[in-house]
């Protein structure tokens, strides 16, 4: 796995907003950044982390190619442009952001233009976001020997992807889970506050912890330092068999992310 384990999630955050985050958690020791083109923040991002004086090597950066620009003719300039503003001759991970399973642009050219970025250096890997089983499969078929690094998928106690889990560990695909907190849900949950009790963490590192133990990464994002640096803690926390059984048992399939036109049949 490349991808690593823990980093910041940057969606809904802009302007101060996002400089504050990025730089806290640059300063807390995070050091994979997770943003998009829809998020429209990418040139905030692109001046703190240039500001931060921190290395270029030690980052890892991902964004996500936005609908509009999945045409042939569109893919790259726009990635080009993406850099320009993250201020970065190449980003580690590109995305694709939502299969659009009915849109104009079929995934024969949208993925073989992402690999074409690739293959001109613009992103160290590539991967997708949001797609179901049979869009990885064929997503697979086409990019041939360029391997996905990732599918960014909705993944928390309340929606566990098990079908989607279960298929990408047999084929060896790694996942990316976003919105691991239920949007904070997990934080008001009597379950969650348990099991947080019993190992003196609270319910987001118990969240965090839970999906990292399956063996996915995690993104959450925060505006708040004392958050972002709690969060850390989830990589120090180990929960029992039991516990994972516990919030296995709060799966009710309640997705949060579903938007029309873009969104997949889910499996």
């Amino acid at each position: 796995m490349t991808v690593p384990p823990f980093g910041l999630g940057t969606f809904r955050l802009k302007g101060q907003v996002v400089r504050d985050s990025v730089r806290n958690a640059l300063e807390l020791g995070y050091r994979a950044i997770d943003t998009a083109q829809f998020y429209d923040n990418e040139g905030e991002i692109g001046e703190t982390i240039a500001q931060s004086g921190m290395g270029r090597s030690e980052l890892y950066v991902t964004t996500k190619i936005k609908m509009p620009n999945y045409s042939r003719e569109k893919l790259v300039p726009s990635l080009r442009e993406s850099l320009e503003k993250l201020q970065m001759d190449s980003v580690d991970l590109a995305l694709i952001h939502w299969p659009v399973p009915n849109g104009e642009v079929k995934p024969e050219e949208y993925l073989e233009a992402l690999a074409d970025a690739h293959a001109q250096g613009l992103t160290g890997e590539i991967g997708v976001s949001n797609f179901n089983i049979q869009q990885l499969r064929r997503a697979r078929e086409i990019l041939g020997d360029v391997p996905l690094a990732t599918n960014q998928v909705e993944i928390h106690p309340y929606l566990q992807n098990r079908t989607l889990a279960q298929f990408a560990r047999q084929e060896g695909l790694h996942l990316t889970s976003y919105m691991t907190l239920a949007v904070g849900k997990v934080m008001a949950d009597p379950v969650m506050q348990d099991i947080a009790r019993a190992h003196g963490a609270t319910p987001a590192q118990v969240a965090l912890a839970w999906a990292l133990q399956q063996g996915h990464s995690v993104i959450p994002s925060s505006t708040k330092r004392e958050n972002l640096q709690s969060n850390l803690g989830a990589l120090e926390l180990r929960l029992t068999d039991e516990d994972m059984a516990r919030i296995g048992e709060l799966d009710r399939g309640e997705r949060i992310a579903n938007p029309p036109h873009m969104a997949p049949d889910w499996d």
